[in-house]
């Protein structure tokens, strides 16, 4: 299910933004954390939401 999705700036920082089918589909709200996992040979990066601590403006769960 491969999507396109544009990076756009956010104060000092990049951002992709999530589909908002997606962020119901999996109950992801403001303040969830998400584990960054980067592999620099494939040039990916993958995201994992997990948890529920709503201390961060990062997102969650899936």
């Amino acid at each position: 299910m491969a999507k396109t999705r544009k990076v756009i700036k956010t104060g000092n920082s990049l951002a992709i933004t999530i589909p908002s089918k997606n962020i119901k589909d999996f109950g992801i709200k403001e303040g969830d954390l998400a584990q960054i996992k980067i592999n620099s040979s494939k040039a990916s990066i993958t995201y994992v939401f997990t948890g529920h601590p709503r201390q961060l403006s990062l997102i969650n769960k899936h």
